[in-house]
């Protein structure tokens, strides 16, 4: 199983020593983080942070990604859910398996209210 959650992120460098400067200083990149395998923790990332395929506080997750990368944060933006079939269909069973934690009656309103029609499945 594989799966990622995938970012726009643009950030700023803010050089540490005096005299010291860089042109451009702001730059944009793809940011990945593993998706948790469904059922173990961590599995709820995208019900923890997303919504509707948006980041759903901007705010604190921009504060996360600084602190990961250790750079001047200016915006993130989520992108898709990059995943095989083997991982999308086990995220879809435990999904189904627990639907009133989700508060929804399908597993496909549940990707839909949390990834938007961001989910991309990569073949082979």
């Amino acid at each position: 199983m594989d799966a990622r959650y995938v970012f726009a992120v643009r950030f700023r460098l803010d050089p540490a020593v005096g005299g010291v400067s860089v042109e451009p200083n702001e730059f944009e990149t793809r940011l990945a983080r593993d998706a948790d395998p469904p059922g173990e923790e961590g599995w709820l990332f995208f019900r923890d942070n997303l919504w509707r395929g948006e980041i759903n506080d901007e705010r604190h997750f921009r504060r996360l990604t600084e602190e990961a990368l250790d750079v001047t944060v200016l915006s993130v933006e989520y992108r898709a859910l990059e995943t095989d079939e083997e991982y999308l269909e086990a995220l879809k069973d435990e999904i189904r398996a627990d639907l009133e934690t989700f508060n929804d009656d399908s597993v496909s309103a549940v990707l839909n209210k949390y990834l938007g029609s961001s989910v991309e499945v990569q073949s082979g």
